[in-house]
């Protein structure tokens, strides 16, 4: 009789949960999770386990934080688990070869783009900024470049007009878990083939910088409506309102109307609504946030002082 596929777990932030879950009720053996060290966090600096800590050690399963993977140590003791498989999404460290040679069936990776289109460490932001219309999940055999291993299944996802970059995360996340939910058996069996990632359309997704918040007002409204969503939750889209450092949650743009008035200058701002001239049509803002306060919408940002004629970025 064939053993149960025994299989390590590796991945820290809260996109890498579902499949975690997903996992743990698969009905294979799950001999530990690997995750980040704790890091400090929020106001008070404190160490905060990861959200895929938090959730092993609520399903009650072994969890090791090494600082890197590359230590003799640490490879002894992957080596004592004595994985089949290694599953690994969102866990940020570097797997050297030698622990992808360990696994006698390898380790595999869930990446949140369709490869070759966006590899790299930020790929949902990436797809909407770029304005791509569908994204969706790659399941990889993973090799020693980044993102560059050979495909075993992809499931394709459309990219709401409207949706944030927060949004596509948690849905991703879901189906995440569900391709690998789905690909377990044909991996336990072998009968996933292996297809090597096409030569033509590679694009990298490089990490967000905070300085990519800021908003350009030459830009057409429809492109500063895509940084809009991409940043939203982190860093979040931002423009200077006289001295103050205005944030923007949500916009709306509006790219038919020809928009005569100095790209960045507020056009409207009454009942009906907050509008910016752009380079080429008109934003409406929806939801802004100023230093220290809450999120508000932007008509009440509106309410006890004068916005229009007022021009953003200067």
């Amino acid at each position: 009789m064939n053993q149960p596929l025994r299989i390590l777990f590796a991945g820290t932030p809260q996109f890498a949960v579902p499949t975690l879950d997903a996992l743990a009720n698969s009905g294979y053996p799950l001999v530990g999770v690997y995750t980040q060290p704790d890091r400090p966090a929020g106001r008070g600096r404190q160490l905060q386990a990861s959200p895929v800590k938090r959730r092993a050690q609520a399903l009650g399963l072994p969890v090791f934080q090494p600082e890197r993977l590359k230590d003799a140590d640490t490879q002894a003791q992957l080596a004592q688990l004595a994985p089949d498989l290694m599953v690994v999404i969102a866990y940020g460290l570097l797997l050297p070869q030698s622990v992808l040679d360990l696994p006698r069936l390898g380790c595999v990776n869930l990446h949140a783009s369709l490869l070759p289109r966006w590899r790299g460490a930020a790929p949902i932001q990436r797809a909407i900024l770029a304005g791509d219309s569908e994204t969706g999940i790659t399941l990889m055999q993973m090799e020693a470049g980044l993102d560059t291993g050979p495909m075993l299944l992809r499931r394709s996802c459309a990219i709401g007009l409207t949706e944030t970059a927060g949004e596509l995360h948690d849905r991703l996340a879901q189906l995440a878990a569900e391709v690998l939910a789905e690909a377990l058996p044909d991996l336990a069996a072998g009968r996933l083939r292996p297809e090597p990632q096409p030569v033509a359309g590679v694009t990298h997704a490089a990490k967000l910088e905070k300085a990519e918040a800021w908003i350009d007002w030459q830009q057409a409204a429809v492109a500063i409506d895509r940084q809009i969503r991409a940043f939203n939750p982190w860093p979040v889209a931002q423009t200077r309102l006289g001295e103050e450092v205005l944030r923007i949650w949500h916009a709306r743009p509006d790219p038919d109307v020809i928009e005569t008035a100095v790209p960045g200058t507020v056009v409207q701002a009454d009942r009906a609504g907050v509008a910016v001239a752009t380079g080429a049509g008109r934003l409406w803002l929806e939801q802004v946030q100023r230093p220290g306060g809450r999120p508000l919408a932007a008509t009440e940002l509106a309410q006890g002082r004068t916005l229009q004629g007022v021009c953003l970025g200067r």
